[in-house]
């Protein structure tokens, strides 16, 4: 099997990084693949690590019939047996293809406009799969294609190489700095609790300016820390007491899966991807979006109550074996790929 891959997507992100993974994890399976993308250091670091093929492009929506010719002739050149196109834009820029399947990935509730060239689509959640599925009517064309927890160790981190204290209770935020993520109602929440509990945000985005603004009206510069991006999850959730996911939008987060794996406690408001897969009180507590009494109740709960905390790690954990590990998640795409290859060659 061979496939090409299209990637379009922004210097990070979680799409991003969910497509880096991925494609590492084909390359361990033994999948011969190809890499179209953007000269953004992941993406580059991927290529040489896997010893891929690849091919660098802008993807400038004012070359897009240029770039889209490009796309083709090395299409044509290759003869992938798929071609699996990342995100909107990447799948914008996938020509149609008449000797192989195009499949467009869907990581959020994205326009079926930008998928015109594509036989198949995937989905990271049952909710998504079902939004592709009533935009297409083609219900046997929509295939779920979960995203995987599973984290490689990267080296170590401790609270000191943060200015934490051995002796605080650390929150841990993995998120973009963006009014969808909640940022800011995490540091509302922060400013009602206990001093001892520090919150350590790693991610970047727009708005951080703004949210370092807020910690500083609220006197909370030594107990909320931005660490900036950091591609050490797993050495970060190695340090944190619990994991919060505050979002008002979040077609799924795959810092959920991530923190199941890593056997730390889960709080997440009720944003879409947290709604469907996660059981309150079961393997994370649910929160109501922008309820920001609730969220402080909650990260107390999970934080003290130690019978609760073993809970939600347990429970976590069992949905993280069921669901989202590697193993399954990458054995699934790869039947879910030669299940498409099959019925396009039947027509």
């Amino acid at each position: 099997m061979k496939i090409l891959h299209i990637i379009a997507g922004a210097k990070q992100g979680g799409a991003e990084s969910c497509a880096v993974d991925t494609i590492r994890a084909l390359a361990t399976a033994g999948i011969e693949q190809i890499v179209i993308c953007r000269p953004h250091p992941a993406f580059l670091k991927l290529v040489d690590d896997c010893n891929l093929e690849h091919h660098i492009l802008s993807f400038h929506p004012m070359l897009k019939w240029v770039q889209k010719a490009k796309i083709n002739a090395i299409i044509k050149r290759e003869k992938p047996d798929l071609v699996h196109s990342w995100m909107n834009r990447a799948a914008s820029f996938t020509p149609k293809q008449t000797q192989m399947p195009v499949l467009g990935w869907f990581g959020g509730y994205y326009d079926l406009k930008y998928y015109q060239s594509c036989d198949f689509h995937m989905g990271v959640t049952k909710d998504i799969v079902a939004h592709i599925a009533a935009a297409t009517n083609q219900p046997d064309r929509a295939y779920v294609g979960h995203v995987f927890g599973t984290l490689e160790p990267m080296g170590e981190i401790k609270k000191s190489d943060y200015g934490i204290s051995e002796a605080s209770k650390v929150v841990l935020l993995l998120s973009r700095m963006h009014w969808k993520k909640g940022v800011d109602l995490l540091i509302d929440a922060a400013a009602k609790m206990d001093d001892e509990v520090v919150f350590l945000l790693a991610g970047d985005g727009p708005e951080i300016d703004t949210y370092k603004a807020q910690a500083t009206a609220l006197n909370l510069e030594h107990r909320v820390i931005f660490a900036g991006w950091c591609t050490d999850r797993l050495g970060l959730l190695g340090i944190a007491d619990l994991c919060v996911l505050p979002s008002r939008y979040e077609p799924f987060g795959i810092v959920i899966a991530e923190t199941w794996f890593a056997n730390v406690p889960l709080v997440a408001t009720k944003a879409a991807g947290a709604k469907h897969y996660v059981r309150d009180e079961q393997d994370g507590l649910l929160v109501e979006i922008d309820d920001c009494d609730g969220l402080v109740t909650a990260l107390d709960r999970a934080l003290n109550d130690k019978a609760l905390r073993a809970k939600l790690v347990k429970g976590g954990k069992e949905t993280y074996e069921r669901l989202f590990s590697r193993d399954s998640v990458i054995a699934t795409l790869i039947e879910s790929y030669n299940d498409m290859i099959k019925r396009y060659a039947k027509g």
